[in-house]
């Protein structure tokens, strides 16, 4: 038996009104449905298609240039043995001269160097100040004309040097009747000292240190002028050394013994 209670026509109005709605708004469930399956599938084949190494992210990507490494060549020292050179000595010739020659006087120049340079022998520095004889001062130089007593050089100063293997003049004897005190230029030799000279010239050691202001009578030197009183004292003839000769035959003396 059917108890339900008739429907009204109310009631079956608005059920059919209702499904007639639900007809309708099926469709469109169903495209928004696909709209939305078709769009997340869209959406995961771009996703899918702009993963690394797929078709467009090969097109789309952009060549990144590869840096290029270049090797800078590093400087290294290489040690090369570097050849000593040998300077060879020059040897310094010293011209040898036949005659007199000029020579400028250079900054460190004595007397003695110069005789030494030249190998003007013992009689050397004699030769030079007998060759210069002194004449006072250039008044255009300043400079002095020839060697003073002293053997004095000044650098810029020409004098005339002998040549090697000169020899000093023979000395003139002097002559007895010269008067007494009569004074005369000696040129110091090689071994003079002041007694010696005063012997050559019968003078005393005492007067030529007084007349020439020697402070000290043994420091005299080779090539030194020195003014020399003569004939102050009378030579002493020296006579030869004597001798008592043994007689040759000698007779023997016998005494007789008792």
């Amino acid at each position: 038996m059917n108890n339900r209670p008739p429907l009204s026509p109310t009631s079956s109005d608005v059920i059919n009104s209702y499904k007639k709605r639900r007809k309708r708004n099926n469709p469109k469930i169903i495209y928004i449905s696909a709209g939305v399956l078709l769009l997340f599938g869209l959406g995961t084949l771009i996703y899918w298609m702009t993963l690394p190494g797929k078709p467009i992210n090969l097109l789309l990507a952009t060549e990144t240039p590869t840096p290029t490494v270049t090797a800078t060549p590093t400087s290294t020292n290489t040690q090369t043995a570097t050849p000593t050179l040998t300077e060879t000595p020059t040897i310094t010739t010293t011209p040898t001269f036949a005659s007199p020659f000029n020579y400028t006087v250079q900054d460190g120049d004595y007397l003695a160097s110069i005789v030494e340079k030249y190998n003007l022998g013992d009689d050397g520095i004699a030769l030079i100040i007998l060759l210069n004889p002194y004449k006072g001062t250039d008044p255009n130089t300043g400079l002095p004309l020839g060697v003073d007593k002293t053997g004095n050089i000044v650098p810029g100063q020409v004098i005339l040097l002998p040549n090697p293997g000169m020899q000093l003049p023979t000395p003139t004897p002097i002559p007895s009747d010269l008067p007494r005190g009569t004074k005369l230029e000696y040129v110091v030799q090689s071994g003079d000292t002041v007694a010696g000279i005063a012997e050559k010239f019968n003078s005393t050691a005492e007067e030529i240190i007084k007349l020439n202001n020697l402070a000290d009578a043994s420091k005299i030197f080779v090539g030194q002028t020195l003014s020399i009183p003569v004939n102050l004292v009378t030579p002493t003839a020296t006579r030869p050394p004597t001798s008592t000769p043994a007689p040759s035959d000698a007779t023997a003396t016998w005494t007789p013994v008792n």
